[in-house]
């Protein structure tokens, strides 16, 4: 054993391992997932549905930027599965895709703050 690499396990440890892993294509589609949330503007509007369906408007005018710019985030953010519309009327409502977002923000918020 090197003793700067640490603990060695056995060939058939490591193929345990390996074999737990998800494939690459989940892998893949993990990844996609965290960069959606690498951008603070999209971070901006989940905290804002976190607390309250909005319309395109409102989410304009709440974080002092475009209904364009707004609009673009959002499609980023449904094609990801994390926010959903529904027609009200003429508006799109924007919320929340479901309780795994408020959980990953949750979670993100509590490790940042540790």
């Amino acid at each position: 054993m090197d003793l700067d690499s640490g603990l060695m396990l056995s060939a058939d440890e490591l193929s345990a391992i390996r074999d737990r892993l998800p494939d690459e294509e989940l892998l893949y589609d993990i990844a996609e997932l965290y960069k959606v949330f690498g951008d603070s503007t999209r971070i901006k509007i989940l905290y804002v549905l976190y607390e309250s369906e909005l319309c395109v408007g409102d989410l304009a005018q709440l974080l002092n930027m475009t209904q364009s710019a707004i609009s673009h985030q959002l499609r980023v953010l449904k094609q990801n599965h994390l926010v959903r519309a529904r027609r009200e009327g003429k508006a799109m409502v924007y919320s929340l895709a479901d309780s795994h977002v408020r959980t990953i923000l949750d979670q993100g918020l509590e490790h940042v703050e540790e």
